[in-house]
């Protein structure tokens, strides 16, 4: 008998550049481009399998399936799945770590380099003749800075966290890192939260987003950090206040903020960082690269194939 298997938002994970073709070997596939929050019940009903990323798969949701017993993120992050359902009802949950690492560290350095080199401001003054009516052969316009001996307080230390790290050791930079779970035999620096906001010239965040993480990033937390540093966000929006985050910018005590990720996704018109200064906001596509997203989609088929071969792999636990 062959598996039902849904997928039910592959709009988010390919334009038809990436192909999800393997996952018929399974079963009968039924794609759907996205999946509301209300016609979620409807679309699992009759599933044995659940692939998604975003789609929110609660209690309700899912107490529509009865034959459900696997979910497969496209995702590293789970927070969109009812946890405590699942290990109730013997569904198994398996992520997809470490596939968008070496996407989301260039993605990070590019923000970064944004904000410290002001490439596109340069640029944007050479292309509306700004250097051709310069006295100066180096016309500085914008204040740029250098990363040497800088130092870059990490949140989170898996492994994204620990390339950003061996990445901003490259340019020189001193790194501190904040995490729940401190290595004892790790040769980083593992600092308090307080110490991380109060030593960091940049702060990068890495964690996954829960109880713990939500808001991290408050009013609070932002009027400990150095006056002049910079933060970015490549993990989870929720991780952040962003209206603490928008006055923390209006009030120059920050230099700069670049995040890829916000509370609500798409971008609403009421987001508190609308029009807030010094602050480059990119629409979640740290991860967005096409090789990224193939190896992304192996992960996924290969969790399947695993879990139907009565071996699963990156099993998600509450």
């Amino acid at each position: 008998m062959l598996l039902n298997i849904v997928i039910m938002d592959y709009k988010t994970v390919t334009t038809g550049d990436v192909s999800l073709e393997a996952f018929e070997k399974f079963g009968n596939v039924t794609y759907l481009p996205l999946t509301t929050p209300d016609k979620v019940a409807d679309a699992v009903k009759d599933a044995d399998i659940v692939l998604c990323n975003k789609t929110p798969l609660t209690a309700e949701n899912m107490s529509a399936a009865p034959k459900l017993k696997y979910i497969g993120l496209f995702a590293t992050g789970y927070n969109n799945v009812d946890l405590e359902y699942t290990n109730a009802h013997g569904i198994t949950v398996c992520n997809a770590g470490s596939y968008s690492t070496s996407a989301v560290v260039q993605h990070t350095f590019a923000l970064l380099f944004e904000m410290t080199n002001r490439v596109s401001e340069y640029n944007d003054f050479t292309k509306h003749k700004g250097w051709c009516k310069s006295e100066v052969f180096s016309p500085f316009i914008y204040n740029t800075v250098e990363l040497a001996e800088k130092t870059m307080g990490i949140v989170g230390y898996g492994n994204i966290g620990k390339a950003v790290a061996n990445a901003a050791k490259a340019f020189s930079m001193n790194v501190i890192i904040n995490t729940r779970t401190v290595r004892e035999d790790s040769a980083e620096k593992f600092v308090s939260f307080d110490e991380l906001l109060a030593e960091s010239d940049i702060i990068s965040l890495h964690c996954p987003l829960n109880s713990q993480s939500e808001k991290m990033f408050d009013k609070r937390a932002f009027s400990k950090m150095k006056h002049g540093s910079y933060f970015i966000n490549t993990a989870r929006g929720g991780i952040v206040d962003e209206k603490a985050l928008s006055n923390a910018l209006k009030s120059g005590h920050l230099s700069g903020a670049a995040v890829d990720t916000l509370t609500s996704e798409p971008m609403r018109d009421d987001c508190p960082l609308i029009g807030a200064p010094n602050l480059i906001i990119t629409p979640h596509i740290a991860w967005a690269p096409r090789e990224t997203r193939k190896r992304l989609v192996s992960i996924v088929y290969n969790n399947l194939k695993s879990f139907l071969n009565g071996m699963p792999q990156n099993v998600v636990m509450a």
